[in-house]
């Protein structure tokens, strides 16, 4: 059974938080300050249990879904994460099992998550030098912990290995060149993220944006591009490197909303669902799971949630839509 929303959007596309913890504290995602040591983050029983999540993630195929990504915070942080990509990599109907992490631990999970069924990974790097690394990351890991987890993650098969950046003016918009030729040099696949406007901490401005156009302008004088054509859903334009050497992606998430072709649910590490990265208000399927209700009651729940659903916060941004309430990217994952 197919589920469309308001604007005629399917839902295809799953986010699961494991954890909203995290052992970063990015000045665009958790920042200290507002992530302090006496911040409230969730205690072992609030958060969703390895069955439950899967119960949920059978029930959403039965809906759709045919990609789920596993998220945080750090998802890597949940103990025991390779038992649960197991038990998600057997369902059936789910095409696409992936994890987006910051890699400081994937030196020792790299190679346990691939056996358990992990298809793809994608690793947060918006800079490969070690002290902006310590600035932005606010963490005593070393960048080198992190360059070394991405190694692990190669040799245990994920190739190539998604790389994240959020690029930031003033911030890190120097070593674009940089990463794109770390990209190109090993292997890897870099996707450019404009800086996003998510939760109500990292005080986003319009003027910190870099634009996905700047960035191919950049990138196109020194390796000229050829455009890839994208699949239904995709939030990223991907280029090809003319020279053959790999792709490059560029996500426009500011100066050109994909909110039209957005198929993604996300479910924070709690079980509240959200339809829209900006979201205020989830939710609350826990209480549903633990109230005793079958899945047939759930499966309606989430149709008549999603049939619902009219969310376009990226269309409707304005100077005034940074203060209005939203979730934190952190409790959803991104």
């Amino acid at each position: 059974m197919e589920a469309r929303d308001t604007l005629g959007r399917p839902l295809r596309a799953l986010r699961v938080s494991v954890t909203d913890r995290c052992n970063f504290r990015c000045t665009y995602c958790m920042p200290r300050e507002a992530f302090g040591p006496d911040h409230p983050f969730l205690p072992r029983a609030a958060l969703l249990t390895f069955e439950e999540i899967t119960r949920l993630a059978r029930i959403f195929t039965g809906l759709g879904v045919r990609k789920l990504r596993l998220t945080g915070g750090e998802p890597l942080l949940r103990q025991e994460l390779p038992a649960l990509v197991g038990m998600l990599a057997a369902l059936p109907g789910l095409d696409d099992l992936a994890l987006t992490t910051n890699g400081a631990l994937l030196g020792a999970l790299a190679a346990p998550l691939r056996a358990a069924g992990l298809r793809r990974l994608t690793v947060s790097l918006d800079t490969l030098r070690p002290d902006r690394f310590q600035r932005l990351s606010d963490t005593p890991i070393p960048l080198a912990q992190v360059l070394a987890g991405i190694e692990a993650a190669r040799a245990a098969g994920f190739g190539p290995v998604k790389l994240n950046c959020v690029v930031q003016r003033g911030v890190n918009d120097d070593e674009i060149l940089p990463l794109a030729a770390f990209a190109r040099e090993r292997g890897h696949r870099l996707r450019f993220i404009e800086y996003m406007d998510v939760g109500t901490t990292n005080g986003w401005r319009l003027d910190s944006v870099v634009a996905a156009g700047e960035l191919h302008r950049i990138l196109h004088a020194q390796w000229p591009l050829d455009p890839v054509p994208t699949s239904e859903g995709a939030v990223a334009r991907t280029w090809r490197y003319r020279d053959g050497r790999g792709e490059v992606g560029l996500i426009a998430s500011v100066t050109a909303p994909f909110c039209s072709g957005c198929d993604r649910a996300r479910l924070s590490a709690e079980g509240r669902l959200y339809d829209c990265l900006f979201a205020a208000e989830g939710l609350d399927l826990r209480a549903f799971l633990r109230g005793g209700h079958g899945d047939a009651d759930l499966a309606a729940l989430l149709t008549a949630r999603w049939t619902r659903r009219d969310a376009r916060y990226s269309e409707h941004r304005r100077d005034t839509t940074p203060g209005l309430p939203r979730v934190e990217m952190s409790h959803i994952g991104g």
